[in-house]
């Protein structure tokens, strides 16, 4: 006769082998959870930024932190990213939002201190993040804040990195994450592409430009920062743009200014090996408006493609 013990011993690995594989042990969900307008939350916080702001970056211990809490949070282990936030003024929040349904994490600052002026990222809380939106210059570069939130309300997948404050804020353009290693915005980036993330730019040009300004030809002007070539699918993105009626300078295969070689963020993703797009637009590609829309349809089929990776 089979002792209980041996019909116990053949019963709990069987029952260990039917988990399902995309619920891995120690997946937890946010504490805090939010009904929100997500459109307006973030252009409400964006809306504050000035150019004369007060910004101090984290320190590189706090940088870490982040970078930790974020890689646990994409692993799906909201309680443990809460708890390595905490210290540093900052939480994880479950948003749906009201007007779509759709839920996203979200890590934001819990008061008025430092830490409010390191940005904010949101992710897809739906499924697997498969590219980023990044953000550098919400407000200086106008109409960035509002294309990179579309790109994430209207496309499956997706990661928005907003920077926390105006470039010119602070001292000696610190606040200009584009362009320093010593920021939440960097952080965050960087441990997206640690996980093969990859990522579009978002930047834009001067409002006034001269008649004889080389960006005045250009509706965008699209690269891959430090890297000189393009993969298929941003050469097709560059297609796209033009099929649209957007005039584009190819910074793989043409002299363009602006294309972003000393982009930090590039660099990053050079030495990742992941897909990193700087795209600068003119002032009626981003935004609202026609062109708007076009470049945010040529957007939306690039990330359908880094979606289906």
């Amino acid at each position: 006769m089979v002792s209980l013990v041996g019909v116990l011993a053949l019963f709990l690995p069987l029952s260990g082998c039917g988990s399902a594989p995309d619920r891995p042990a120690g997946r937890t969900e946010p504490s805090a959870k939010e009904l929100v307008d997500l459109s307006s939350r973030v252009l409400s916080y964006t809306a504050t930024f000035r150019p004369d702001a007060p910004y101090t970056p984290p320190d590189g211990e706090q940088r870490e932190q982040l970078a930790r809490a974020v890689g646990r949070l994409l692993t799906g282990d909201a309680r443990t990213a809460e708890h390595l936030l905490a210290p540093i003024g900052l939480k994880v929040t479950r948003l749906t939002d009201t007007p779509s349904g759709r839920r996203y994490d979200e890590i934001a600052a819990t008061g008025d201190g430092d830490s409010a002026h390191w940005g904010r990222l949101y992710l897809n809380a739906d499924s697997r993040v498969r590219w980023s939106a990044q953000v550098p210059h919400p407000v200086s570069d106008r109409g960035t804040e509002r294309l990179g939130l579309r790109l994430l309300e209207d496309n499956t997948g997706g990661a928005l990195v907003l920077a926390g404050a105006h470039r010119r804020a602070g001292r000696t353009d610190a606040a200009d994450v584009a362009h320093r290693e010593d920021s939440a915005f960097h952080a965050i980036v960087v441990e997206l592409q640690k996980r093969g993330v990859p990522g579009v730019q978002l930047h834009g040009f001067a409002e006034e430009q001269g008649e004889d300004d080389e960006d005045d030809r250009y509706d965008a002007v699209l690269s891959t920062g430090a890297v000189q070539s393009a993969p298929a699918e941003v050469v097709a993105l560059a297609d796209r743009f033009e099929a649209e009626g957007l005039r584009v300078c190819r910074g793989w295969s043409a002299r363009c200014r602006l294309e972003g070689r000393t982009n930090v963020q590039g660099k990053a993703a050079q030495r990742q090996h992941v897909t990193f797009v700087h795209l600068e637009l003119a002032p009626g590609a981003r935004g609202t408006g026609r062109d708007a829309d076009r470049a945010a349809d040529g957007l939306a089929g690039l990330l359908t493609a880094w979606a289906q990776d």
